[in-house]
């Protein structure tokens, strides 16, 4: 597959990591609610610095979080938080570290409301994919009606690092948004995988 095309930043010249991540990760519609924390986790963890960064700890903060669990990671005290604020594995940063167990509490709070984080977060795309047609990395917006909604209302459900930017590349992510570009190869791939699985994780 080394000579398909791909959108830039996932290219044959890339970080292999990122490269994974591009071929088989990004833009695949995810129901599951683990997914949706582990990415939200990451992404706030992201913020002013490179997704590749982060990508190449990410094994460091699967063991630091728990594996992404919500409910492990909303019974973190001030102890725990000062622990890894030592983890090598992670970026350490007391107020992301603080903000990713504050929004896990969030999280599970939205679960209690609505069954499932994903039943929650879909509904701003009406339940499918957005399948966009960019030509060109340049012409991806950073945010997007949609993400500005999805930004406001979990700002007003507590949750921090949570900005229209960091939420559109959550649901680029969780393929929310199909944001391959035409030319690539994922682009059809990812688009044949927008109807809606039945839901069956709430976490």
């Amino acid at each position: 597959m080394n000579d398909r095309n791909r959108c830039g930043w996932g290219s044959i010249d890339a970080d292999p990591v990122m490269r994974a991540y591009h071929d088989h990760e990004w833009g695949v519609p995810a129901h599951d609610d683990q997914k949706h924390f582990e990415f939200l986790l990451l992404e706030g963890a992201q913020a002013g610095l490179s997704w590749s960064t982060v990508l190449h700890r990410r094994a460091g903060y699967a063991r630091a979080f728990r594996q992404f669990d919500p409910r492990k990671v909303a019974r973190f005290d001030a102890r725990r938080v000062t622990q890894l604020m030592h983890d090598p594995g992670i970026i350490r940063n007391r107020l992301k570290i603080e903000s990713a167990v504050r929004n896990a509490r969030a999280f599970l709070a939205v679960q209690d409301e609505f069954g499932s984080f994903d039943t929650y977060a879909w509904e701003f795309v009406g339940g499918k994919p957005r399948q966009n047609r960019w030509h060109a990395l340049r012409n991806i917006p950073p945010t997007s009606k949609e993400s500005d909604e999805f930004s406001q209302d979990l700002k007003q459900r507590g949750f921090n690092f949570v900005g229209s930017t960091i939420i559109y590349a959550h649901m680029q992510a969780v393929g929310m948004v199909n944001d391959h570009v035409v030319g690539c190869y994922r682009y059809r791939e990812v688009a044949r995988m927008a109807r809606r699985p039945s839901r069956t994780t709430a976490g």
